[in-house]
Order: structure tokens, then C-alpha cells, then sequence
């Protein structure tokens, strides 16, 4: 059996390994497959089986490979895939759910935490000298943003949701939470689900945590950044296309909104062109919420129990 991993230096950069794979046949990995139909279609070859975290598989990919019988998705989104070609061709697709919430949730909090207090900038003055030559024993460049009694507005509420909300209460702070689903057996005297412009309006961090569909796409916009607080940090690990770009970096550069934390954006890698670089107060990261590599090893663990599932006749996690 031919297997073929498209993109797999992401998810294993050099310090995990595919030995357990390498059990089913013939693997061949690719660090990187660049994304168009012919070096897709030439990397895939004769395959049976292939996994992909983002190199994309469309329906000319996949009309084109007679062979394929099982796509594995190296991720929890599967947009990458035409589902309706691969199922009326009879090929299985899988994903892999819930492998990086408590990362996620985890680099969610690290981002308020920065937001909060700059340690990477304070550390930067320090190193360059500015604690040296301080007239004081203590000096900040940034304010200091205590979290306790302020409030978080969730939108989305899965496990990555979830998981957010239980750190945010450790530290003390208020959740509003705006979800397609109420859960009334999870609201406590500072958990409550609300509308989005009551969450918009109240929160003085607003972390997004929902999916991507047509509905969420730029659900943060100019119309809903102008109903937040002027002092209020939005924060973004899930999709870069729920948000605007460009109103965002508007209202961060007409302080309209104080700051933002960015992991995910519209376009990735990351273009030269992309407005946000050119936003006052906004971090932002290279999508790594997901990276550690205890989720990582999650992820290869359940892609390879996803085949063996599929292999007995018996598959997980099907997403067509």
C-alpha cells in the first residue's frame, strides 16, 4: 500500500517521527508540497492513502488520482478538501477533532497576559540598557492590566471555548459567552451566555473562538469594532477570515480599539502587503497556537488511528 504525507514538516519538524505509519506500507514524506494541481498530482502518484494538513485537494486532484481511496486531513478544519468530489468518488476523508484545545486555550491566556503586561517588550528595554540608566527601581513603558474582575467575551463556544473560559476564571475574571448553542447548566454567577452586540459592548477582551462559515466570515468588522470598548484588546486564535483586516487595523490605529493579539490571519504565510503590519498595538504571531508538541504528537497519534480505523472497516472521524 502506497501512502504519501504531502506537508508534514509542520507537524513533525524533526522531533517526532513516522515509524508507527510506516507499518501500514510504503510511506513516502514530503516537508512541503507546493500548492498546485501538478506537483500535488505528481507528489500524490499512485497512492491509496495520502494525508495533508494544507496542501490543497481539489476536484481536479482528485478526479486525477484513480488510485486514492482515503484522504487524511493533519488538522481539525478540512476546507482543503472538495468533500463532494471525494464522496461521490468514494474516497473517506477524515479529520482529527479536539487534538490542540488546551493548547489553544493556553496560548489564548499567554496573548491576554501580553497584552497585559508586554513582558517581551520590558525585557527588550532591560536588555538594551533602559533599567541600567532608570533614575527609578521600577519603570514600565506600557500599562499594566490587572484581570481580575474584568470581563472575556467568548465567541464559540466548543472545547477550545471551554477550555478558555476555565483559565479566564482562574484568574479572576468575568465570561460572556456567544455560541450558536446555550448551554443554560453552564451559566454561574460569572459565566453567562449573551447576545453578540451584548458581549461586544461589555467585554474589555474579546477572544474569537468560533468556526469558519459564511456566517462568522469577518464577523469582526468596522459595524462591530465600532461597538466595542475604546479600552478593549480583541483577540484572534481560530481563523484569520473572521476578521477584516483592514477595518482592524483602522480601529487600532485610530484607537478606536486599544490593542489586538493575532495568531491566525486571512492569508497564510503571512503576505507583505497584509494591513496589520502596519497596525499600532497589534501582536501577532505565525499561527503556533496548535504547535506544542504534546498536540502535535496527539495529532499524528489520532491521524494514524484514524487509518487503522479505516483500514478494519470501521473509520473515524469522517467528515464526508
Amino acid at each position: 500500500m502506497k501512502i504519501v504525507v504531502l506537508d508534514g514538516y509542520t507537524l513533525n519538524p524533526g522531533d517526532l517521527n513516522w515509524t508507527e505509519l510506516k507499518t501500514f506500507g510504503d510511506v513516502t514524506v514530503f516537508d512541503r508540497t507546493t500548492y498546485n494541481n501538478e506537483d500535488i498530482l505528481n507528489n500524490i502518484s499512485d497512492a491509496e492513502i495520502i494525508f495533508t494538513n494544507k496542501t490543497p485537494i481539489n476536484k481536479k486532484t482528485i478526479i486525477n488520482s484513480p488510485s486514492l481511496k482515503y484522504i487524511g486531513v493533519l488538522a481539525t478544519g478540512f476546507n482543503v478538501v472538495d468533500i463532494e468530489t471525494a464522496k461521490a468518488r468514494n474516497i473517506t476523508v477524515t479529520n482529527v477533532p479536539d487534538y490542540s484545545s488546551q493548547s489553544v486555550a493556553q496560548f489564548t491566556m499567554a496573548l491576554i497576559l501580553e497584552l497585559c503586561h508586554h513582558i517581551g517588550a520590558h525585557n527588550n528595554a532591560v536588555q538594551r540598557g533602559d533599567w541600567v540608566k532608570s533614575k527609578d527601581f521600577s519603570f514600565w513603558n506600557y500599562p499594566l492590566i490587572e484581570l481580575a474582575s474584568k470581563t472575556l467575551g467568548i465567541v464559540g463556544f466548543g472545547k477550545i471555548g471551554k477550555a478558555t473560559a476555565k483559565l479566564a476564571e482562574a484568574f479572576g475574571m468575568d465570561i460572556l459567552v456567544y455560541s450558536r448553542t446555550i448551554y443554560p447548566e453552564l451559566e454561574t454567577s460569572n459565566l453567562k451566555f449573551v447576545s453578540l452586540d451584548d458581549l461586544l459592548q461589555n467585554s474589555d477582551f474579546v477572544s474569537l473562538h468560533c468556526p469558519l462559515t459564511p456566517e462568522t466570515e469577518e464577523i469582526i468588522n468596522s459595524t462591530s469594532i465600532e461597538k466595542m470598548k475604546n479600552s478593549a484588546f480583541l483577540i484572534n486564535t481560530s481563523r484569520g477570515p473572521l476578521v477584516n483586516e483592514k477595518h482592524l487595523t483602522n480601529a487600532l490605529n485610530k484607537n478606536k480599539i486599544t490593542g489586538a493579539a493575532i495568531d491566525v490571519i486571512s492569508e497564510e504565510p503571512m503576505k507583505e502587503t497584509n494591513p496589520l503590519l502596519d497596525a499600532k498595538n497589534c501582536i501577532i504571531t505565525p499561527h503556533i497556537a496548535w504547535a506544542p508538541k504534546e498536540a502535535r504528537q496527539r495529532l499524528m497519534d489520532t491521524s494514524i488511528e484514524n487509518l487503522k480505523a479505516f483500514l478494519n472497516g470501521k473509520p473515524l472521524n469522517v467528515v464526508n
